[in-house]
């Protein structure tokens, strides 16, 4: 009696687990049923399967939801036999032609620009197909398991379709998150751990908004505005200088990430934010090497040409900075928080340059008044009145 009541205990305990996932009660066009199945933690999909130890066989069923029908979109489901990324993978990939037709195919994953062209993988795959319906896709198939190991690394990815040819995927977000291992037997999924290159992302974002994005234009107010006082004099100059160099080597540090990034995600390119990084390091590096070494002292002739160039310099690589800063954003899509942040911080800047600017214009116009007013006065005092007797 009490071994029949563990029984039922136990049984009815595994029921309320199986029922208690959301996949187990999904339903599928081909009517198809599957023992086992995960949420998968990202990209809104679902795995299903069915695994027969006998011949070391899975059967699938991969479903991406959330899709919009008014855009033709591809999804992929790979295992990794010999690593946790996508080089390597042996993906099976759905397509959304631009007529609506859907269809499936494998694809092996050589590259990081693959452009999922149609291949034979180096696993066994049958009876593979896909279908659409209710803006879900799904993909079915039988695989012959790698070594007839149950524990794999399982990949999943989406994308838009262009010209009927597979786009390239997102490259922030969800999108790099998407991979992990799956015991087909015990049914444990585990998700995947942050990619070191994710991490690097942010810290590379975070580096060059405090260097270019923040530091650099500060520099330039303190320069423009700051040193219309007097008692600022030569303060100002050092806190110039200090915030220029700060943001200089600050930025020598993004740079350097930026570059470990670009080598570690070959196939992966962002050019016009690499430019324009480019582009910002070399000014920042010669205005640093002339202002620094080849400054001429103010009373010398060729010193307006050095203020013209240290001014055009100057401000564009502020204007570049604060652009690409953007640019970095739009890449990594941190939420609409840290846009807005970073925003705020500008628009403060600018409204706090602004404010300063129309006060070095009263401050420098005042001075020329009374400067005009004393010059008038000295010169007043200073004419010669003639005696009648020196006239004579």
């Amino acid at each position: 009696m009490t071994s029949l009541l563990f029984l039922t205990l136990a049984l009815l305990s595994f029921s309320s687990t199986i029922f208690s996932q959301p996949c187990m009660t999904n339903r599928f066009p081909n009517q198809k049923t599957f023992a086992a199945c995960d949420d998968l933690p990202v990209l809104d999909s679902t795995l299903h399967w069915n695994y027969i130890p006998s011949s070391g066989k899975v059967e699938i069923a991969y479903r991406k939801s959330g899709l919009s029908g008014s855009r033709s979109s591809w999804i992929g489901w790979a295992i990794n036999p010999t690593s946790t990324g996508m080089v390597g993978s042996q993906a099976l990939i759905a397509l959304q032609r631009s007529d609506g037709r859907v269809s499936a195919y494998t694809s092996p994953l050589t590259s990081y620009g693959t452009q999922l062209q149609e291949g034979n993988l180096s696993l066994s795959v049958f009876d593979i197909s896909a279908s659409y319906e209710n803006d879900e896709m799904f993909i079915f198939a039988t695989l012959q398991l790698p070594y007839n190991a149950t524990v794999v690394n399982q990949v999943w990815q989406e994308g838009k379709v262009s010209g009927d040819v597979p786009a390239m995927h997102e490259l922030s977000g969800p999108n790099l998150w998407s991979f992990g291992t799956i015991d087909f037997l015990s049914g444990k999924v585990e998700e995947s751990k942050r990619d070191s290159r994710a991490t690097m992302k942010n810290v590379h974002g975070i580096i060059n908004a405090v260097s270019w994005g923040f530091l650099m234009p500060l520099g330039a107010i303190i320069a423009r505005h700051v040193k219309v006082f007097e008692a600022a004099d030569p303060a100002w100059f050092y806190l110039h200088v200090t915030c220029q160099f700060s943001g200089y080597l600050v930025g020598v540090v993004g740079w350097g990430t930026g570059l470990w990034l670009g080598a570690k995600s070959a196939g992966i390119e962002y050019s016009g934010h690499r430019c324009i990084g480019r582009t910002i390091f070399a000014l920042a590096t010669i205005q640093a090497l002339v202002g620094g070494f080849l400054r001429p002292k103010k009373e010398h002739e060729y010193r307006v040409f050095w203020n013209v160039f240290h001014y055009a310099f100057g401000y564009a690589t502020i204007g570049l900075g604060v652009f690409n800063v953007y640019k970095g954003l739009d890449i990594l899509e941190p939420g609409k928080f840290w846009r807005d942040a970073y925003t705020g911080i500008i628009v403060s800047l600018g409204c706090v340059a602004v404010v300063l600017e129309a006060f070095t214009w009263y401050v420098v116009l005042r001075r020329k008044s009374q400067s005009s007013e004393k010059n008038l006065e000295q010169q007043t005092s200073g004419s010669t009145v003639v005696s009648p007797e020196e006239s004579v």
